[in-house]
């Protein structure tokens, strides 16, 4: 690890000049300045005062990162991990996965919560240690420095997709998150499994793939719409694009639910206010509880390594309550 002499050396400055740029005196020219700091970050270079920070553990500081800022839902799990941090005195600092790995240490944070699917896996392990843990609120990590708080999708799902099996639906269409994230798997293999345990068949020509966002579940509906044949229902791996999906049925005259089902996961503020039928996620506690987990490890806290929140079912009026055979779009 680099020096302050190191520093001053390639910037061809004095030893001072240095010190004033790591302590915010502003009697050092502006292009000095940005010099001095490209240097300190491109050589990796830590300052005394953090270092002893680190070891006196006054460094109060958590780092959330993500990057989706279309999905609403990450607001509350903000705000739940706010409310936690500021009643232990830590303040929280909010970084993109495009820039997040820089403050990933224990110089510039005292530990991490991810939640970023665009996040790989590789970097955390990376940065994980012993001085440094993170909890993930997405997936879980072979790491004794890693810690998950994450949504047991599984059973929710298929608790869901029973209830509308016994409505007497039976083709389904699925839209897909990011395929890759564990959300998304978990709640694709709920779908799949109770549909197999019906003795029924899912063509894969409806499987649909999407990213979470509203617009994908737009597309997606647009192209249904096209389709000769509608699905009984769509079902898919958030609310973003069932509230999107139905935005495009409505423009193309077919009813929902009478044509065409929609189910959602999240319960976000939006799906409640149009009946959309999803799966509530305690988003709030999620994050609360992330902050909870971090804080101690941080304190040297043995924790279980995984704690999974379980998330209810919402049946509303975007499923029938009982399917009819004939359904039939609206003629202007």
């Amino acid at each position: 690890m680099a020096g302050i002499k190191d520093i001053a050396e390639a910037a061809g400055v004095s030893l001072s000049t240095v010190s004033n740029v790591i302590n915010g005196k502003r009697n050092v020219g502006k292009k000095t300045r940005e010099k001095v700091l490209q240097l300190i970050e491109e050589m990796d270079y830590v300052p005394n005062e953090a270092g002893k920070l680190l070891k006196t553990k006054e460094n109060h500081t958590i780092l959330f990162v993500f990057s989706d800022f279309d999905r609403s839902f990450y607001l509350e799990v903000l705000k739940g991990v706010n409310d936690y941090l500021k009643n232990k005195d830590y303040d929280l600092l909010i970084c993109t996965q495009r820039s997040c790995e820089k403050y990933m240490r224990n110089n510039m944070s005292s530990g991490c919560i991810v939640l970023d699917a665009a996040l790989c896996d590789d970097t955390i392990l990376r940065c994980a240690n012993e001085n440094y843990p993170i909890v993930a609120l997405d997936r879980t990590c072979a790491s004794p420095y890693v810690r998950s708080v994450i949504v047991d999708n599984y059973p929710a799902m298929c608790e869901m997709m029973q209830d509308i099996i016994d409505r007497g639906y039976r083709r389904f269409a699925f839209l897909s998150g990011v395929e890759t994230s564990l959300d998304n798997m978990e709640r694709y293999r709920g779908f799949s499994d109770t549909i197999e345990k019906n003795g029924l068949h899912f063509h894969q020509k409806n499987y649909f793939v999407g990213d979470y966002r509203e617009e994908s579940g737009y597309t997606v509906g647009k192209i249904l719409s096209l389709a000769e044949n509608l699905p009984d229902a769509l079902i898919c791996a958030n609310d973003n694009m069932a509230i999107g999906a139905i935005k495009a049925f409505r423009e193309n005259n077919i009813r929902v639910p009478e044509d065409i089902a929609v189910t959602g996961f999240d319960d976000i503020e939006r799906a409640q206010e149009i009946g959309l039928t999803t799966i509530t996620v305690p988003d709030y506690e999620r994050g609360y509880l992330a902050a909870l987990y971090l804080m101690e490890a941080l304190n040297g806290k043995d924790v279980a390594k995984t704690f999974q929140i379980s998330p209810k079912v919402k049946m509303r009026k975007t499923v029938l309550v009982k399917k009819t055979k004939t359904r039939s779009k609206i003629v202007k």
